[in-house]
């Protein structure tokens, strides 16, 4: 990997002296130290995202720096290039923003107004919601799916949840009967819903706080997707928070500005939520981590997923 990092470094004209690991997930992240400032050096998860998907994303994330949103700014390589690919690994170059991440798996670390903080982040995604369909995307443009076929259609956009082979029988007969019954939910109320470009992944670590101002990174798996669904995924890893009910509200009234949010429909996009996280763990179950993590899945998805066929 270091070598893939200082060609890319030489791309870029960074020293390779001053790149430090800044974080291992999905994508690996180095910090780049300049004169200028600091730098995000991503190189991405291989075969996660095409080519072009990946030129779509930084397309898109230049087009909300320049309408004045803070976001990482994509810089382009000596070559012109946003995206530079070494030994088969897709690298690219984005501006650091200032502050921390609010916190590792949902944690609100040291924010004594949570409700505030919701609040807050709940604007911020009204206005990603509006700058992004202000936007015209350039020809060519192509991001993931979170629409019905994407989240509980026969081959989801993040795997076959319903084949996890943490699940029993009964559980996976559970999550089979909670996909059909979802999907013709949706079905009935898809042509009402709010539907366009959203970040789909604005949890805690993929939000950064800098006083009273909060930022998003990581738009990975930003996409087409349903408005409420960008909701669900800041409310889902709130689920367990004594507090959750304050945090919700606080969350849907700081979006409000934009449009009202139908909680029936909420609770359905938490839990298709939900469903997703069991189906994307199953290829990264050997990895370090993954059993535990799929167990973590599984103990979220199951009481939400009977809770809703009750009531549906």
């Amino acid at each position: 990997m270091r070598r893939i990092v200082d060609q890319a470094a030489a791309l870029w004209r960074l020293d390779p002296e001053r790149l430090t690991l800044a974080a291992q997930r999905e994508n690996t992240v180095w910090r780049a130290e300049t004169a200028k400032g600091a730098y995000a050096l991503r190189l991405h998860r291989a075969g996660y995202r095409s080519a072009d998907e990946l030129n779509s994303e930084l397309d898109w994330m230049a087009a909300l720096h320049a309408s004045g949103m803070a976001v990482p700014q994509p810089l382009r390589s000596t070559a012109g290039r946003l995206i530079e690919e070494i030994d088969g690994v897709a690298v690219d170059l984005l501006t650091w923003l200032p502050g921390r991440i609010v916190g590792k798996h949902g944690a609100l670390d040291g924010i004594a107004d949570r409700a505030g903080h919701m609040r807050r982040l709940g604007a911020l995604l009204a206005r990603l919601h509006d700058l992004s369909d202000g936007w015209t995307p350039p020809a060519g443009f192509t991001r993931p799916r979170w629409d019905r076929a994407g989240l509980v259609g026969a081959t989801p956009l993040w795997g076959p949840f319903w084949d996890n082979p943490h699940l029993s029988p009964d559980q996976r007969a559970l999550l089979l009967a909670v996909r059909d019954r979802a999907n013709a939910e949706l079905a009935r109320a898809e042509s009402a819903q709010d539907f366009g470009l959203i970040h789909a992944d604005a949890i805690t670590e993929n939000v950064m706080i800098d006083g009273d101002t909060l930022a998003l990174i990581d738009f990975d798996d930003g996409g087409w997707g349903f408005r409420d669904f960008d909701l669900a995924t800041v409310l889902m890893r709130q689920l367990a928070a004594p507090d959750y009910a304050l945090l919700r509200g606080a969350l849907l009234a700081g979006y409000a500005a934009r449009r009202a949010v139908d909680p029936r429909m909420l609770d359905l996009f938490l839990l298709m939520r939900a469903l997703t996280y069991v189906g994307w763990i199953i290829p990264r179950l050997a990895e370090p981590g993954g059993v535990e993590r799929s167990a973590r899945a599984l103990s979220v998805v199951l009481p939400l997923a009977q809770a809703w066929l009750v009531r549906s």
